[in-house]
């Protein structure tokens, strides 16, 4: 195949317009063309410019080395790279294996976006992996979620941060990443989503996102073909404790419960897993404090930022709601930036612990809420809070627990608007931003929310933003406490096999362990961890000549280094 990149047509062109481009950018008669596809669709909206689409093209078409040879010094034009996913393993033949006496199901703890692709991959590779989830099946999680948002009433064991999807699920479903993927992962993690369901249109927009209430029957019908595929879910079992013996894992203690023993286990925990961590911890399971950030939601209407990004393609249906990011370097040092953007969405209580107030963004597929928000963080280090790998917990629920307080104790999160928040003096009233945040907003002076150096830092970066956005330093603007689960604040550190430091036969993977942020980072990385776990079976078990055998294999697909 050929790929060509920089296709560019006006937004609106004619169907055939974009084939009648390909054939002239190549020279080829229409008869020469045997297949195209679209790769990637981006869209340039800068206000200077016709409104464009930029698209990226996977054709097929006859003599193809002679059209590459004509075409070799345009960067533009290129063979298309091999982004099929390769597994490791043959699964016929690991079916065959899984009944030998010492075979034990592989378990893994969690069923996020990291869970669920690292128990698909190996339910696709025959190996039925056992998945214990603390929370409920999705739909029922949802209910529970709500009851928060309507009620004021949390389940700890099924809310934001627990049950089937994971974190996840109610947020704006953003399927785009920064982190490298030279073995094309994220185009398996797109693949398996789009065959439970998810729009196609994943495939090649520049920015993908599914939505909240699309990711629940995504989610279910990814853990139908996991259970079909022979994989096991065990609901609402919470794991307590980690049977270690020798340095190797035995098994791990679930509550309420028999032990399940086990000698691969991956741990895709996520990043509010308090409990398992500190579990893990009284294991000796070694693991490190990491850097997280820390801050408030902004909201403002999606409009204003629609104006400021899109100017006069502002409101077209084709670039949709505008989103932004953004950075800052205050002069105390402290980095802020826009964290998770939700464009047309809303601010939601995102807490997993009683009597404590956390937030998060979620956005609909539609993205078509009035206000758009995003976390307005500050970068914190394992210096702001000593005490050991467990510390980062304890000064996120310090903070968690003065955000109850400063709601006034039901859930309700503080609030003040942004032109009060440079002022330093409490808010009163709304103005024209009324928040999204539900059970509420309790207006107050967030002053006292987070550590001085933090409001100092985003009282800086606020005007600066404006520079960048303008209208983001409006007096109505409103900030809503607290943002304090940006990331893992610990990371449970692994070697070049996928396997804890200390602890071998436990792969620490996704946000939890410190591996990934975000939908897509996850799941690829669930993709890679099983597929070491997988190898790992083969090398402890398989007879000797197979082995060689399927290493051949294995080398063959992944040719860029040792899969061993």
């Amino acid at each position: 195949m050929i790929r060509i990149t920089e296709i560019r047509l006006p937004v609106g062109h004619a169907p055939e317009a974009l084939e009648d481009a390909v054939l002239k950018r190549l020279h080829l008669h229409p008869a020469n063309l045997i297949s195209f596809e679209m790769y990637k669709r981006s869209y340039d909206a800068r206000k200077n410019t016709t409104l464009s689409f930029i698209y990226t093209v996977d054709l097929v078409v006859e003599n193809e080395d002679r059209v590459l040879e004509q075409f070799a010094d345009d960067i533009h034009v290129g063979p298309t790279p091999d982004t099929s996913y390769h597994f490791v393993a043959d699964a016929k033949q690991i079916v065959s294996h899984v009944n030998a006496p010492t075979f034990l199901q592989p378990v893994v703890i969690g069923f996020g976006p990291c869970g669920i692709f690292a128990a698909l991959i190996l339910a696709q590779m025959g190996l039925k992996p056992i998945v214990l989830e603390r929370g409920k099946q999705v739909r029922e999680r949802t209910q529970d979620t709500w009851a928060l948002w309507r009620k004021n009433v949390l389940n700890p064991e099924s809310n934001v941060q627990f049950g089937e999807g994971g974190a996840g699920t109610f947020s704006d479903g953003k399927l785009y990443s920064q982190i490298k993927d030279p073995k094309f992962y994220g185009r398996k993690v797109i693949h398996e989503f789009i065959r439970a369901g998810a729009p196609d249109e994943i495939r090649y927009v520049a920015k993908p996102h599914i939505g909240t209430f699309r990711l629940v029957g995504v989610v279910e019908k990814m853990r139908q073909e996991m259970i079909e595929l022979g994989g096991e879910i065990r609901f609402s079992q919470k794991v307590i404790g980690f049977d270690i013996e020798n340095d190797q894992i035995k098994g791990v203690k679930i509550e309420g419960h028999e032990d399940l023993a086990a000698n691969h286990v991956i741990l895709a925990l996520g990043h509010s897993a308090r409990d398992t961590f500190e579990a893990l911890h009284d294991a000796g399971v070694f693991m490190e404090a990491k850097p997280f950030s820390v801050g408030f939601r902004i909201e403002h209407p999606q409009s204003l930022i629609d104006k400021a990004r899109l100017g006069p393609h502002a409101g077209n249906e084709y670039t949709g709601a505008a989103d932004y990011k953004l950075v800052y370097h205050a002069s105390n040092g402290r980095s802020v930036y826009s964290f998770c953007m939700c464009p047309g969405g809303t601010v939601v209580a995102a807490t997993s612990e009683l009597n404590r107030v956390v937030t998060n963004g979620m956005s609909q597929y539609s993205r078509n809420e009035r206000n758009a928000n995003a976390g307005i963080v500050v970068g914190i280090t394992p210096e702001d809070y000593p005490g050991g790998p467990l510390a980062g917990i304890e000064f996120q629920r310090a903070l968690e627990s003065k955000a109850y307080e400063m709601g006034g104790s039901t859930y309700e999160a503080p609030g003040q608007l942004v032109g009060d928040f440079l002022e330093g003096k409490p808010s009163t009233e709304f103005g024209s931003v009324m928040p999204s945040y539900k059970p509420g907003v309790h207006l107050t002076d967030l002053a006292d929310s987070l550590p001085a150096y933090a409001i100092e830092a985003i009282r800086e970066a606020i005007p600066a933003f404006e520079k960048q956005i303008k209208g983001f330093s409006i007096k109505d603007a409103v900030l809503t406490g607290i943002e304090t689960r940006t990331s893992s604040p610990l990371r449970i550190t692994r070697d070049a096999n996928f396997q804890s430091m200390n602890v071998k036969g436990l792969y620490p993977a996704g946000e939890g362990a410190g591996y990934a942020g975000g939908i897509l980072s996850a799941g690829v990385d669930g993709i890679k961890v099983a597929e070491a776990v997988a190898l790992s079976y083969l090398s402890k078990q398989w007879p000797a000549m197979f082995f060689i055998q399927l290493n051949v294999c294995i080398v063959k697909n992944f040719s860029d280094g040792p899969c061993i």
